[in-house]
């Protein structure tokens, strides 16, 4: 295909003889529906959902079997909801002769995968690079521990104790920022085999660079100096938000007074067909990149040109000046995301406010962490009488009472002062804040926004709490405006944050599953604005939803997953929306309104007190779990504590291994104990029924795996304790899966960072699940979704920030893309091509933007 002209693939597609449409395609699509919704026919003007009762799952299935066909043109979900009839939809179908054909770029070419060896000495190097880099630490602190031991009185105790908290914190701000320019240099646009040695290189600058503490001053100058020591170009007053840092620093360019919105991905590498690529990611001067925001290599945003939020340019796009842009791929539109006038900031602003923060942590946060730590490894009542250098006290009974006591008092004491302190604190600073009036950067009230946003965003509650009734009563006392409340014990997932809680209001009646992010604060460069976010009455929202404060829906809405929320045009009710950029779909259909009936009626209050017992005592056990790891974590760590006197710097290392390790294989053996070790299954069932009690005991209990183990061998070996059924040499560079035993994954496949394997979704008070497929040799790009029930064949490429929607059957070897997701050309998630040799790994890629 890559040989052929423009003209020879237009005369090919346009071929009458094989591809029919407009009222020649009527009987086909209505033959191939008839056989979908099993009825003997299909009239070509009724209506998909409303007359013939289907859904999205259904239509899904329909369009999988519209493209196995050669004598019509392939159908995709947002022509379906767009052109609900099959009169509609076959005269929308335009005459392939008619299309506008893209020159195609020559596909990627992909050489022989990496052989099982190469694979295991990647890993065997990996883990050899962890444990040299944990000893390292390890001997350092001991060292410090013994230098601050030896002091003589409390304030050289203090003392010392900032100069080892501030050498740590150097140290650590500065290994990585060595380590690239040392095994690196300069990043160039490259490709890097997968499994070689120059990926194990790779891995570990990218690991070091997204570890670095400095990653949690996000918002900060600190952060822009970190970022440019790095080799990113970032101009003056440029703001990044985003905790997502960049890898290939030498590519990114940021210029002045532009803002990076939290949760975008501008890595500046993907991994594709067995390769890491690395290319230039350029944003201009005074632009904007919203929320959740995805940029592909080789992309470009002209100088006050904006990103909308949840949206992303795919490789080769380019935003020109002063234009705004949004969708998925992205593409031009009115609404404007940047709306906070500028203010007064200069560099002596930027400077005081950089130099308090690392003051404050330096003078006051890491002594008291390290004093914390001492003290309890050293002045615990009972430990001291207990060891001696020649005793076995810790295997004593007496011991491990004391660290029974000890974990609980720690464990449930600080979720209690935890849960005081976002509760109490974060009220008192936002006193001086008032809604709607903008704020110079980096002053007392920006530091106190920020302490806000902190504060009542943890993660910890909203997981305790989420998808039960007791969530609300948390959320409203964080500040969100949520009566008169319509109890439906599922109000809110166990995934919730915001810029600040007091200006949230959720009307009565809407449930909310994950991943919603309210983004209730405009930035400038040099201000931000709190203003108030508003969602309507009966709503449903998705998953991975960012609502801004003007966002344009109102009462009775669905807010679809990864949907982009409108800014501009009339306020959309009584309608569904789907996709980025959103288009309306119906509200709901007779599939989904099945259960109801469930949420109301004078059995409601009964299922209700149901439900909340099954929620009460999954808290339980959400709790329980949570202490006995860290039960068993102060254990070892007294003992590595005894043990440091002989051993050294030796047990400290063993035990943060053990640490590691050990956290893997529990959380493994718990989220198969909360299904009793049967795994999970299918499912189609009311909030209010117990298969769906079940699931949320066991999303609820899922633990999270540790980033250091992305992009390597062992997140793999933790893969399959968990239940996945993987194939071989998985390159997983952050990829999230709910049910591990419900997901197949075939032979050398990628999963870029932030993607997404979902196989469970809760639609109007109906909770659905079903197993996903993924072929081998498939690609899943940065930040996007496969949700349940999908098929993808062997080869698949997933542009990023796709969402491939329920159902949906990939033929091999396709490129989809978009949200949501559809086959795109190449242009739109191919690369150009390379020399597929040996050298080619250091070689420039072909083509320029």
């Amino acid at each position: 295909m890559a040989g052929k002209s423009v003209e020879t693939l237009t005369a090919d597609l346009a071929e009458p003889s094989t591809i029919r449409c407009g009222a020649d395609a009527e009987g086909i699509l209505a033959e191939v529906l008839a056989d979908v919704v099993r009825v003997e026919r299909v009239p070509v003007d009724s209506h998909f959902f409303d007359d013939l009762g289907a859904d999205s799952l259904v239509m899904a299935h329909f369009c999988a079997r519209v493209r196995k066909r050669a004598d019509v043109p392939s159908v995709s979900m947002k022509d379906v909801y767009q052109h609900p009839t099959i009169a509609s939809l076959a005269a929308a179908l335009a005459p392939p002769g008619d299309t506008l054909v893209e020159p195609a770029q020559p596909p990627v070419e992909v050489g022989p995968p990496a052989s099982t060896r190469q694979y295991v000495l990647c890993g065997t190097l990996q883990v050899l690079l962890l444990l040299g880099y944990v000893c390292l630490v390890a001997l350092g602190l001991d060292q410090a521990i013994q230098w601050v031991a030896a002091s003589g009185n409390l304030l050289a105790d203090y003392l010392r104790t900032v100069v080892v908290g501030g050498v740590t914190f150097l140290a650590a701000c500065t290994l990585p920022i060595a380590a690239k320019w040392v095994l690196v240099g300069r990043w160039k646009r490259r490709r890097i085999r997968v499994w070689s040695l120059d990926y194990v290189r790779f891995w570990l600058v990218k690991t070091l660079v997204t570890l670095n503490p400095v990653v949690l001053f996000a918002g900060s100058p600190l952060y822009v100096l970190y970022l440019r020591a790095l080799g990113a170009r970032v101009g003056r007053g440029a703001v990044v938000f985003s905790r997502h840092a960049p890898v290939c620093t030498d590519l990114l360019t940021i210029g002045d007074g532009t803002i990076i919105r939290k949760d975008t991905y501008l890595t500046g590498y993907r991994a594709h067909a067995g390769w890491i690529e690395t290319g230039a990611v350029t944003v201009g001067r005074d632009a904007f990149v919203g929320e959740k925001a995805v940029l592909d290599i080789e992309t470009s945003i002209g100088d006050g040109a904006q990103l909308g939020h949840v949206s992303s340019l795919h490789t080769g796009q380019h935003i020109p000046h002063g234009q705004r842009w949004h969708g998925s791929p992205a593409q031009p539109t009115e609404a404007n995301y940047q709306t906070a006038a500028p203010a007064d900031c200069g560099i002596g602003r930027r400077a005081v406010y950089t130099a308090v923060q690392l003051a404050s942590l330096l003078l006051l946060y890491l002594p008291l962490m390290l004093s914390a730590t001492d003290l309890l490894f050293g002045e615990v009542p009972g430990l001291a009488t207990l060891f001696d250098s020649d005793s076995t006290a810790f295997a004593s009974w007496s011991f491990v009472g004391v660290v029974l006591v000890t974990s609980l008092v720690l464990f449930f004491g600080s979720v209690l002062l935890g849960l005081l302190l976002v509760v109490t604190l974060p009220r008192l600073l936002n006193l001086v804040i008032e809604p709607d009036k903008v704020y110079r950067l980096y002053g007392f009230r920006y530091a106190a926004h920020r302490a806000i946003a902190g504060l009542t965003n943890r993660k910890f509650f909203v997981e305790l709490l989420g998808d039960s009734s007791y969530i609300v009563g948390y959320l409203r006392c964080l500040g969100y405006r949520l009566a008169p409340v319509v109890q439906t014990g599922a109000n809110f997932g166990k995934q919730v944050k915001h810029e600040t809680p007091y200006l949230v209001s959720v009307g009565s009646g809407t449930v909310v599953a994950d991943g919603l992010s309210i983004a209730n604060a405009d930035y400038s460069s040099t201000s931000f604005r709190v203003s108030e976010a508003s969602i309507g009455r009966n709503n449903f929202l998705g998953n991975d939803i960012v609502y801004p404060a003007r966002g344009r829906t109102g009462d009775n809405c669905l807010l679809a997953t990864k949907v982009l929320v409108p800014l501009d045009g009339e306020i959309r009710e009584d309608v569904g929306l789907l996709g980025s950029p959103s288009f309306e779909i119906p509200r709901t259909v007779e599939r989904d309104s099945r259960f109801q009936h469930m949420a109301s009626g004078d059995e409601l209050p009964g299922r209700l007190a149901a439900k909340n017992k099954h929620n009460a005592l999954t808290i339980a056990w959400f709790l329980l779990s949570r202490w006995g790891y860290a039960f068993v974590i102060t254990l070892t760590g007294f003992w590595a504590a005894d043990l440091r006197g002989s051993w050294g710097g030796l047990a400290i290392a063993s035990f943060a291994v053990f640490s590691l390790v050990f956290g893997v294989v529990y959380f493994a053996l718990v989220e198969r104990a909360a299904t009793g070790f049967r795994g999970t299954q299918p499912s189609y069932c009311s909030i209010y029924q117990l298969d769906c009690w079940r699931r949320e005991r066991f999303l609820k209990l899922t633990g999270h795996m540790h980033m250091a183990l992305n992009g390597t061998p062992l997140k793999n070996v933790a893969w399959r304790l968990l239940g996945v059924r993987l194939g071989r040499r998985l390159l997983d560079d952050g990829c999230t899966m709910a049910e591990k035993d419900m997901v197949t994954i075939g032979d050398d496949c990628a999963l870029n960072v932030g993607s997404s394997i979902q196989c469970h979704s809760l639609e109007d008070f109906a909770f659905k699940a079903d197993r996903i497929t993924i072929g081998s040799g498939c690609t899943i790009g940065v930040g996007a979704l496969v949700h349940y029930g999908v098929t993808m064949g062997d080869g698949v490429v997933l542009a990023p920030d796709s969402f491939l929607m329920k159902g949906e059957e990939v033929p091999p070897h396709a490129r989809w893309g978009g949200n949501p997701a559809r086959e795109m050309p190449d242009t739109a998630t191919g690369s150009p091509a390379r020399r597929n040799d040996d050298h080619s790994a250091d070689a420039a890629l072909t083509g320029d933007k």
